[in-house]
């Protein structure tokens, strides 16, 4: 896996979650916010750490932004991470940018005008989470893509579908859509041309389209 180098606006409770999960896969973390705790600091000691507000230039000049592979803008404030996206994206060329929403009513703003390429609404998981747990048949959006209007599906596999029992060869799957993964009672299973699926099996699916996820949920969901 390729070492990436990641800075992150913010390092309040998501921030540094997501600094750490990063650091034990070995990426390189820089880590932006306007107080630096001691505390803080010394929990993550492999971490890099900057002072000041990441939504003035000269404390992204001073960071030297533009050598970083990714921006994460996980402050608690969707105006702080609207401006470090577009300033991340525009002025200085980071090839990726994911931002955190806080306010679902906020999250049409998040795209890519604002430099966003993918936004990670913790309402919106959550709220996935939850119809995935009640749902069978059904097909929950996990994540949307800006770029490409690409979407994460999951669809949990109903009894009654005609595909439980066929091979994945077998089933018409869109165009625009690639499978990434089954999950079956726990376990991972490479999506190839001769698994068969079974009730209960969450397929996992990138769409590039909302014909693709129709075709998709109608090719899944024929009984």
């Amino acid at each position: 896996m390729k070492t990436l180098r990641v800075v992150i606006a913010g390092a309040g409770n998501v921030g540094r979650s997501i600094a750490s999960e990063l650091l034990q896969n070995g990426h390189e973390v820089l880590l932006i916010d306007r107080e630096v705790q001691p505390s803080r600091r010394a929990n993550l000691p492999r971490a890099q750490w900057r002072e000041g507000d990441a939504c003035e230039i000269s404390v992204l000049d001073s960071s030297d932004i533009g050598s970083y592979d990714v921006m994460v803008a996980a402050t608690g404030d969707d105006k702080v991470n609207l401006v470090v996206s577009l300033l991340a994206k525009t002025e200085y060329g980071v090839n990726r940018v994911v931002a955190r929403v806080n306010h679902p009513k906020n999250e049409s703003l998040f795209n890519s005008s604002w430099g966003v390429d993918v936004a990670v609404s913790t309402p919106r998981i959550l709220t996935s989470l939850v119809e995935e747990a009640v749902s069978i048949g059904d097909m929950v959006r996990l994540m949307h893509f800006e770029q490409g209007d690409a979407s994460l599906i999951e669809f949990t596999l109903a009894p009654e579908a005609t595909v439980v029992g066929k091979p994945l060869g077998d089933v018409p799957l869109p165009q625009d859509c690639a499978l990434l993964a089954i999950l079956r009672e726990g376990r991972v299973i490479v999506p190839s041309p001769d698994v068969p699926l079974e009730a209960g099996d969450e397929v996992f699916a990138l769409t590039n389209s909302a014909d693709a996820e129709a075709q998709l949920g109608r090719a899944l969901s024929a009984s």
